[in-house]
């Protein structure tokens, strides 16, 4: 018996693309029923969206430590 996958929104960013890798290999092999692989392509589409929103959260604190005032001081 498998233990139910872990709720994406408490994946991190590399939890969360290791689990999209593998999700995207095994849409490949195509060796579901529809029904699993319409369950994949949620969960995978589920873990694409956590993944940018990780990305998202980096990339907005990296640019709030480049405004100016923010971060190292201006020479």
């Amino acid at each position: 018996m498998t233990s139910p996958p872990v709720p994406v929104e408490d994946l991190t960013y590399e939890q969360a693309r290791a689990e999209l890798v593998h999700v995207v290999q095994a849409l490949e092999a195509g060796s579901q029923t529809l029904e699993e692989a319409m369950a994949l392509w949620e969960r995978g589409e589920a873990l694409a969206d956590r993944c940018q929103h990780w990305l998202d959260a980096a990339q907005a604190r990296i640019a709030a430590r480049a405004e100016p005032g923010q971060g190292s001081p201006e020479n």
